[in-house]
């Protein structure tokens, strides 16, 4: 395919309510405006796309994400690959990601798009789970989801979403002293409008410390029964990998979590986001930060 030339997308549904794989385009190539288009289309409906049997490296993935925008750094606080500051290893030897979140979600304005390509795969697990948070927010009853809607919540990067840090070991302690080197406190919406699509979508995930106006044990009980609905089974795809894959997903309503039941066989993925907008809430108040600044991670997108 051609600069400039548009190939019809073969958009084959993955689960009825989140992910979809394309054929019928080559992401190796160069992409016309229309083709982009097309694909954040698929990407605005189905949240998280597969592409199979592609031949990209670090730059080819850069190239591929910067269709969709400006790409950030790796992370605010975290190394890049040696020579490719956008591209973040998700490697399992570093640590692993098994919690439910959304990228980067400490900082005011949080990537837009994710993509992940990859690297090695164990020979069995490693799967990604990737939640639709838009459908969560439509399951909540309809009392619930008035409520949702005039919350906020705090979300930082040093907070224990994942193990007590009593349960770590030194270079578990090393990994989380350099991920939280910076700290940052930032309050969202709970219910954040896709500035697209006019969705709502709960706004939540593991960075999500607290409710704004409420103790730890009302804000724990309150994230634990929005966070159920997110993770329900009829809202997740599950997506066992197989080697030149490249999933994107739309990072601004949904949550994921890398399965950890692949013993301790090597998993890589590389990462590499796209910079985006500051969240809005159904009241049209956007997200602001505590602390931390994080203008050497992401530029200021306006949509």
């Amino acid at each position: 395919m051609t600069a400039g030339s548009l190939t019809a997308l073969d958009v084959r549904k993955v689960t009825a309510r989140i992910g979809a794989e394309i054929r019928g385009v080559n992401i190796n190539d160069e992409l016309g405006a229309e083709t982009v288009d097309a694909i954040r289309a698929a990407l605005n409906e189905h949240k998280a796309l597969v592409f199979k049997n592609v031949s990209l490296d670090d730059a080819g993935q850069e190239r591929f994400a910067r269709y969709f925008g400006e790409l950030t750094t790796a992370h605010p606080t975290v190394p890049a690959e040696p020579g490719a500051p956008n591209v973040l290893p998700v490697d399992s030897e570093l640590g692993r990601a098994n919690h439910w979140h959304t990228d980067v979600t400490f900082v005011v304005s949080p990537p837009q798009v994710s993509t992940l390509r990859s690297i090695v795969l164990p020979p069995y697990g490693g799967e990604t789970l990737i939640a639709n948070a838009a459908a969560a927010y439509r399951d909540l009853p309809e009392p619930l989801r008035t409520f949702a809607e005039t919350l906020h919540a705090v979300h930082t990067n040093d907070y224990d979403y994942a193990v007590p840090p009593e349960s770590l070991d030194s270079q578990a302690r090393e990994r989380r002293a350099q991920f939280t080197s910076i700290a940052y406190e930032t309050v969202h919406p709970v219910v954040r409008v896709h500035p697209l699509t006019g969705e709502r979508g709960l706004f939540i995930g593991g960075f999500a410390s607290r409710i704004v106006g409420l103790s730890g044990t009302e804000s724990r009980d309150i994230l634990r029964t929005l966070q159920a609905y997110v993770t329900r089974p009829e809202n997740v795809l599950r997506w066992r990998w197989s080697p030149n894959e490249l999933v994107i997903f739309d990072n601004r309503i949904t949550q994921h979590y890398a399965i950890d039941n692949y013993d301790d066989q090597p998993r890589r993925l590389n990462r590499v986001t796209v910079a985006g907008d500051i969240p809005v809430g159904v009241d049209g108040k956007p997200s602001y930060a505590i602390s931390g600044d994080a203008s050497h991670y992401t530029p200021s997108v306006t949509v």
